[in-house]
């Protein structure tokens, strides 16, 4: 099944970076349209349209205004996410696995010192990342039609390496608790 483009529903252009007051007043002024309330007496098959079309505003609304899921999405139509499509880095492949051999030997020697460490080399990787994608997010919807599938790459890797590192935080955050 297709993914629905959110985007055109609301009438706005594919973006990282939305005009987040128009998305807002789309979804309301559909909110309005597409309330079952003012459609009680139609025919039953305009109900279930009517209702089909509001849970589609309440899921567009939901993605778009939610950066990593309207980053998933976007990445999702454009099928970016698929199993087996998803090829990181080798230097950052290495860097994440010294980063795990660490909370390796966390698990058998707490040290708050190595946490304390480990969080700020993760948040370094991090901002890093944050600062490298963000032109791309920004300038995305400005790009031709021909250059945007070297974007989309780009951001593909970022959205990788950014799980990967909330894996590692989620990690993080349970041997702070132990410390």
């Amino acid at each position: 099944m297709p993914i629905p483009d959110y985007f055109e529903f609301y009438g706005l252009p594919e973006s990282f970076r939305p005009d987040e007051a128009a998305l807002k007043r789309q979804y309301y002024a559909l909110s309005r349209e597409y309330h079952p309330d003012f459609h009680a007496t139609a025919s039953p098959e305009k109900q279930r349209e009517i209702l089909e079309l509001a849970t589609r505003n309440t899921d567009a609304y939901r993605t778009l205004s939610h950066p990593d899921q309207r980053m998933a999405y976007i990445l999702g139509r454009h099928q970016l996410l698929e199993e087996g499509k998803q090829a990181l880095p080798p230097d950052f492949l290495m860097e994440v696995m010294e980063l795990n051999e660490q909370l390796m030997e966390l698990e058998f020697e707490p040290d708050p010192a190595l946490v304390s460490r480990l969080e700020m080399e993760v948040n370094e990787l991090n901002d890093t990342l944050e600062a490298g994608i963000e032109p791309v997010l920004t300038g995305y919807e400005q790009l031709p039609a021909e250059a945007r599938s070297a974007a989309l790459a780009q951001v593909q890797t970022y959205y990788l390496k950014k799980r990967y590192l909330l894996r590692i935080r989620e990690s993080l955050a349970k041997f702070a608790t132990r410390s």
